[in-house]
């Protein structure tokens, strides 16, 4: 992936930004869209802290995940497979594994990004991020710290919540 693909500076922002703006008007729309009814489970999930050395998460990701795990990158709009990702199955952090999210949770918001209206139980943490001046929620994984995305509250029922994930930082095991 060449800088192009990949843009940690104020494109990535500005696209991030333009992606909420477009995603508020079109949320209410696609997530009408029915899904086959699979219900997955996924049993409690025993969380310890995942703590490594800059160099050790190096060698377990690609440049491009280190980026955003490690460095809170955003991936290009549009750019991951995982957007017309459409199988039963369960989404982990590409960092530790640990699982965030299910194929019922995940919803097309028209933004470019894999997007989701809830999350597992304890799967992350948030925090508050001023990048593009006004505050933005930004959530991290519960295990290995390393960072997802945003959360904006323009999503579709039951909660109203998108959450906004870069697909670099997913990884997707089919049920």
């Amino acid at each position: 992936m060449d800088g192009d693909e990949l843009d940690t500076g104020r494109r990535g922002a500005l696209a991030a930004l333009l992606g909420s703006a477009v995603a508020g008007l079109t949320n209410r729309v696609s997530a009408q869209t029915t899904k086959p009814a699979t219900k997955i489970e996924v049993p409690p999930q025993k969380i310890e802290k995942l703590s490594l050395s800059d160099e050790e998460w190096k060698k377990r990701l690609t440049p491009e995940q280190y980026q955003i795990l490690r460095k809170e990158g955003t991936e290009r709009a549009g750019s991951s497979p995982l957007n017309d990702e459409k199988r039963p199955g369960v989404f982990h952090c590409a960092g530790c594994d640990l699982a965030l999210f299910t194929s019922d949770m995940k919803y097309d918001s028209g933004t470019g990004w894999p997007s989701f209206f809830t999350t597992l139980p304890g799967a992350f943490g948030t925090k508050t991020d001023f990048r593009l001046i006004y505050p933005r929620t930004e959530y991290h994984c519960a295990r290995c710290g390393g960072h997802h995305g945003h959360v904006f509250n323009d999503g579709p029922k039951p909660t109203g919540q998108r959450w906004c994930n870069n697909g670099l930082a997913l990884k997707f095991k089919p049920a």
